[in-house]
């Protein structure tokens, strides 16, 4: 139960797949996890109807991982998401692998201004296993 939680909010976002396409939001996150070194055991992702003629539907989807979750949020009428990665360390710290996935959403979203928080989660070291 300890590891890192970094909580996003995305502000100004390319108009883009991302925040309208489920489909390009499951590849660019399944991608992105793989990318990270994390382990993949399910994800599921869904299309919002838009609101209008004018306004594509946003999407939101989630990687469940062994190591925890990433969920995501897009707000395209407002050109912005959500990210909510969680990444426990159990035989060892996996706080990188939670800050490369982090990068590479913000490099393929591309924000323009971001809130961020990270939460250090528990308060045991990781569990040491013999080699």
């Amino acid at each position: 139960m300890q590891g890192l939680h970094i909580i996003a909010d995305l502000y100004s976002c390319p108009k883009g797949d991302y925040l309208v396409s489920a489909d390009a939001l499951r590849e660019l996150c399944v991608t992105a996890c793989k990318n990270a070194g994390l382990s993949i055991l399910g994800e599921h992702f869904y299309q919002f109807d838009s609101f209008d003629q004018v306004q594509a539907g946003g999407a939101t989807g989630a990687v469940i991982l062994a190591e925890s979750h990433l969920a995501i949020h897009t707000w395209p009428e407002r050109d912005g998401a959500t990210l909510d990665i969680y990444v426990c360390n159990v035989t060892g710290d996996n706080s990188p692998r939670a800050e490369s996935l982090y990068a590479s959403l913000l490099a393929s979203l591309l924000p323009a201004d971001v809130m961020v928080k990270r939460v250090w989660r528990g308060k045991e070291p990781p569990i040491k296993v013999a080699a």
